[in-house]
């Protein structure tokens, strides 16, 4: 039988070339979406594809019982993927904002995956995969709501992969730098919804750099590398016999995950806030 990968956030980006390269690869792929219109697209692709909105726990338990029905209730690997940024300083967002986001980035991903550990365990084996990103290693102006719900993944993660040591249940991070995706554009309604920029003391520097970093059309960045460089280490993850607690993607990743280590915090955060 085809090994079974659970994906979410497969609209565009990281999780659609995962679920395309991973099918490539033989696995049968369940590329789950948040919204119902790309699921159709998907299923009109060939893809298993069930709706699963991360801020919507009914979704999460029925999206995962559409999944199960079709394997016979297993499932060998889960890929958390989706999750969306909503830029603006830290003092400038509200509480709102920041329950929004870790409902969508952190509480979201931990109800599924709570889900779908009684079935590897029953199987005896699968692999839990969380999509975390160079800002869980070191944080950055003007991310700190994204920036904090990655650590916090960082952290149920590490401790899921500790307490999973005695289970056959392997836990895994691919931390991602910057990867060619639509997580900017997609972050524009959230930052309008939420962020009163005009009435901000930092005024000025939203107008001289986050605006238009927002708004403006500049390419891709220094480094960035197509999704198909986070699905090669998916694909790793899932198949050598040991795998990495950590997957680094990205040249920034790797950099940072070094200067995070021999740096002090006061050396990085002077580094970080040059840019």
């Amino acid at each position: 039988m085809k090994r079974s990968i659970l994906i979410t956030g497969c609209s565009t980006g990281i999780g659609l070339d995962a679920a395309k390269g991973m099918r490539d690869a033989g696995w049968r792929v369940f590329a789950a979406c948040r919204q119902e219109k790309d699921c159709a697209r998907l299923r009109a692709m060939g893809f298993d594809a069930p709706r699963i909105d991360y801020a919507d726990e009914a979704s999460i338990a029925a999206g995962l019982a559409e999944v199960l029905a079709a394997t016979g209730g297993t499932l060998d690997a889960l890929f958390n993927n989706g999750a969306y940024a909503c830029p603006g300083a830290a003092e400038d967002l509200p509480r709102g904002a920041l329950r929004e986001i870790f409902e969508a980035n952190v509480f979201g991903w931990h109800d599924l995956t709570r889900r779908v550990i009684p079935v590897m365990r029953a199987q005896g084996h699968g692999r839990i995969v969380n999509c975390s990103s160079v800002l869980g290693l070191v944080a950055a102006p003007w991310r700190a709501a994204y920036v904090s719900t990655k650590y916090a993944l960082e952290g149920l993660t590490d401790t899921l992969r500790i307490e999973m040591r005695d289970t056959p249940i392997k836990v895994i991070l691919i931390e991602p730098g910057p990867v060619t995706s639509q997580i900017r554009a997609n972050s524009i309604p959230h930052f309008e919804k939420w962020i009163d920029w005009q009435n901000s003391p930092r005024r000025a520097q939203y107008e001289a750099s986050l605006l238009k970093r927002l708004y403006q059309s500049r390419g891709p960045d220094k480094f960035e590398l197509p999704p198909s460089a986070v699905t090669a280490k998916l694909l790793r993850a899932l198949t050598v016999a040991r795998p990495k607690p950590r997957y680094y993607v990205t040249t920034p990743t790797y950099i940072m995950g070094m200067l995070r280590r021999v740096l002090s915090s006061r050396g990085l955060d002077w580094l970080i806030a040059k840019g």
